[in-house]
């Protein structure tokens, strides 16, 4: 999969290198598996059970309520570098990407409201309307990254990264699905939220490679964040 911060510009989305825009990556509603996983559904839920203990796809807090003195050290989760603003991405996760951002991404703007618990938003490919991504604040988990390094030992595949300095880990609960077009990571924005990113490829140059269109999306997410800070 790489880096996170490899060649990771708006730039090179935009000019469709490595394996082009994620419009083009990220389409096509063909195949049911990929369907099943639409971003911001079942892939969410997949991480959230993993770190309050639970399965079966219901996701509850995790016992920890006071998340203002917790630590990421003991799980061994990397610490933000800084806090990103969360208020107005937690408030409306549709704000997780400019308008800008997702159109040189090849992505339908403006984003649409999952209509999930917790609430995310979907951004649809402009070339292949069955390609979408996920964005989803995960306000159950109380320790950022944290929660997910804690139980990583759950995950059918775990793999740390970093997007703009912003620690991060692919992986997902519910099965290594990334042939299929399906892709997981966690982006810690503070050391008390992590903001979940999801692909679900089913056509397109991407299709091979979920994480890839992943990476461009989580670094534009950061580098939007970013510039409200």
């Amino acid at each position: 999969m790489g880096n996170g911060d490899s060649g990771s510009t708006l730039k090179n989305v935009a000019t469709g290198a490595v394996a082009g825009p994620i419009g083009a990556v990220v389409g096509g509603a063909s195949s049911g598996l990929v369907s099943m996983y639409a971003a911001g559904t079942v892939a969410v839920l997949g991480l959230l059970t993993a770190c309050s203990g639970k399965t079966g796809g219901t996701a509850e807090p995790p016992a920890s309520a006071d998340s203002s003195n917790s630590s990421n050290t003991n799980s061994g989760a990397p610490k933000v570098p800084s806090p990103l603003p969360t208020q107005k991405l937690i408030a409306d996760p549709c704000t997780a990407l400019g308008d800008n951002d997702a159109a040189s991404l090849g992505l339908k703007t403006p984003g649409k409201p999952n209509g999930q618990s917790p609430a995310g938003c979907d951004w649809h490919s402009t070339m292949f309307p069955g390609n979408v991504i996920g964005i989803t604040p995960l306000t159950p988990n109380k320790n950022g990254l944290g929660d997910v390094y804690a139980d990583k030992a759950k995950y059918a595949y775990f793999q740390p990264t970093t997007f703009g300095n912003y620690p991060a880990a692919y992986g997902s609960t519910l099965g290594d699905d990334r042939s299929e077009g399906v892709c997981n990571v966690v982006v810690g924005v503070t050391d008390q939220l992590g903001v979940s990113i999801s692909t679900s490829i089913s056509a397109g140059n991407n299709h091979d490679d979920p994480c890839g269109a992943l990476n461009k999306v989580s670094t534009a997410m950061v580098n939007h964040l970013k510039s409200a800070q």
